[in-house]
């Protein structure tokens, strides 16, 4: 997401700073700024767009000083403009920050009765306010750090100043990356080390829960606590595309590791535990409003429509509301039936997919309440629909989606959660044993991902085969058809997914032993019946790769080659299914040498019908 440089030395600090948020430049952005501090006090310089426009801002009112903090933004609380990009600034206080600030409308309401005055939209202007406020009565910036740093819900990696202490620069960390350099008489951080690999190769890489003070010419590591720590540099020789790839040979296979931090993210902060309830903060429909909807229509294109698909089950399943799904591009050239009583939902990563945004503007021409669950904020789906699911996914840069797919289904269960209980579907206790599962999901995504060596030795084996079938019962045939996709899109192989059930109505004609089939046979409601259905693949010479639940010595016993997933409850299996089935495509990819970040006749975003 965001990307973060500080610098503290003898160099000038602008031209040091906006050099390394350039290389952060892949992580996606919608704003930028920087700040310095020089004798006489601080300066800020920030503007909404490329960095260009803000390099344009610079040359016309430059920037001096030999400390400074610089920041990307990709937005998440508040629209992307220059009064919400970074840095922030409250009395002597700049901030700039990574991540999202789960308690900030609390800590907000009471900083204003405190008489505080907030200029931006932004959950980050909350950390400068709160550092100002514990000043007042500790005078020493790094405890004062600490206290506000104390009081924090959510994730983090934060840089602060103070004009009153001009020679010293504190950061610090809880759940988003952050990396100091170590130079030559000065010193750098940063959210990834692309930005700051040209001045060091020597890294100390801070762990969730540490804070290191910048302070004439010295580097000192504590907790966030004040206990002190001993940390040491490692040297680091990649080249500068590794750099930014994270030392993943692959984009994509960075973003499918990146699974469990974003589902974290997309659930931060909106989770009403004690009421079995969902906080969406960009949804503004009433109790009432959602208990007028008699139907609900979902669109989206390739991925976005399989996470609709899945959404569906859920929305039906739980709140008994009449659910249809549309591939967008399909939906405006049917004359479909709707009136005030029906909700469209466009799913869409980038929010600027033109079939999708067509779609939105038909039905709403049409007098349907509208929403989006979508990747970008005030993209123009965003901006079009009355209420957003963000996702936090981050940027996504390979053309396969992955994180943007885990958080669309998170933000899908999310609002299944929220309109179960606006229609009295969902008492609170079931609201509560819901959440309870979901906040699982990010854990077991991480056993997930230890799986990748099983399934890298899967993929050696099939990777000569021309054709693959994917199978799956209930919510889970829509991520057969993802699975397929993504084999599809990036080793260029034909795959297919269907309805287990309906294997006999055709499709087992092409089974043989040249044809791999992936069963997806987790244990749920509709298990014996998929396991029926592995057996006629199995009998007429298919060769099985089942993902099933551990232990299940059933399956072991059957199928060739088996992926073993934690259990979990069934609602949210498609999550945890759809990283091998990632794994699966990205490794046979891989072994047939495709480009796997920008494979063939495909764009990230569609922008045209």
């Amino acid at each position: 997401m965001c990307g973060i440089v500080g610098y503290i030395g003898g160099q000038q600090a602008t031209p040091v700073i906006l050099e390394g948020l350039k290389k952060l430049e892949y992580r996606g952005y919608d704003s930028a700024g920087i700040a310095t501090l020089a004798e006489g006090g601080s300066g800020i310089r920030r503007s909404e767009g490329k960095l260009v426009n803000l390099e344009t801002l610079l040359r016309e009112q430059p920037l001096a000083g030999t400390i400074g903090i610089g920041h990307t933004r990709w937005a998440t609380h508040g629209r992307p403009s220059e009064i919400n990009a970074h840095p922030h600034k409250a009395g002597p206080i700049i901030v700039v920050h990574n991540g999202i600030i789960e308690n900030y409308l609390q800590l907000k309401e009471q900083l204003k009765q405190q008489g505080h005055n907030f200029k931006s939209e932004t959950d980050t202007e909350v950390i400068a306010h709160l550092v100002e406020e514990k000043s007042k009565n500790e005078p020493d910036f790094e405890k004062s750090v600490h206290l506000a740093l104390a009081e924090l819900r959510g994730a983090y990696a934060v840089c602060i100043l103070n004009e009153r202490q001009p020679g010293t620069l504190i950061a610090a960390k809880l759940g988003s990356p952050m990396v100091v350099g170590l130079g030559n008489g000065e010193f750098f951080v940063a959210s990834d080390i692309p930005a700051i690999l040209a001045y060091t190769r020597e890294m100390v890489f801070m762990e969730d829960g540490e804070m290191v003070v910048f302070h004439d010419g010295a580097v000192r590591f504590s907790t966030i606590a004040g206990a002190p720590l001993d940390k040491q540099p490692r040297h680091i020789d990649w080249s500068p595309l590794m750099a930014e790839k994270g030392g993943y040979k692959h984009f994509m296979l960075k973003e499918i590791h990146e699974q469990p931090r974003a589902v974290r993210d997309t659930i931060a902060g909106r989770l009403l535990e004690g009421e079995g309830d969902i906080y969406l903060e960009d949804l503004p429909f009433s109790d009432r409003q959602l208990a007028a909807i008699k139907r609900i229509i979902i669109v989206g294109c390739g991925t976005s429509w399989h996470a609709a698909l899945v959404g569906k089950f859920y929305i039906e399943g739980y709140c008994r509301i009449p659910v249809e799904v549309d591939i967008a591009s399909e939906f405006r050239y049917r004359n479909p039936v709707i009136d005030d009583t029906t909700l469209i939902m466009v799913i869409s990563q980038s929010g600027e997919t033109a079939d999708a945004l067509a779609a939105l503007r038909e039905a709403k021409s049409r007098g349907a309440m509208s929403m989006t669950i979508c990747n970008v904020v005030d993209s123009s789906i965003a901006r079009e629909a009355t209420g957003v699911i963000y996702t936090h996914a981050g940027p996504e840069i390979g053309v396969a989606s992955t994180k943007a797919f885990v958080t669309q289904l998170t933000a899908l269960y999310l609002f299944t959660i929220r309109l179960g209980r606006a229609v009295c579907t969902l008492d609170a206790a079931s609201g509560q044993r819901m959440i309870a599962d979901l906040k699982r999901a990010p854990a077991l995504l991480e056993e997930v991902l230890k799986l990748d060596a099983t399934v890298e030795k899967i993929a050696k084996k099939y990777m000569n085969a021309r054709d693959f079938l994917y199978m799956g019962r209930g919510k889970n045939f829509p991520i057969a058809l993802e699975g397929a996709l993504k084999l599809k899109e990036i080793s260029y192989i034909h795959a297919e997914g269907y309805p287990a059930g309906e294997m006999k109505h055709g499709p087992i004609a092409l089974i043989d032993e040249d044809v791999p089939v992936v069963v997806l046979v987790p244990k749920n409601s509709a298990y014996e019946k998929t396991l029926s259905n592995m057996e006629e693949v199995i009998a007429r010479g298919g060769r099985v790769i089942a993902l099933c639940t551990e232990g299940d010595d059933e399956v072991r016993g059957r199928a060739e080659d088996i992926i073993q997933i934690p259990s979990l409850d069934e609602d949210l299996d498609p999550l945890l299914l759809s990283v091998p089935l990632q794994l699966l495509a990205y490794h046979i990819s891989v072994l047939k040498g495709t480009d796997v970040d920008q494979p063939r006749n495909l764009a990230k975003s569609v922008t045209v019908e």
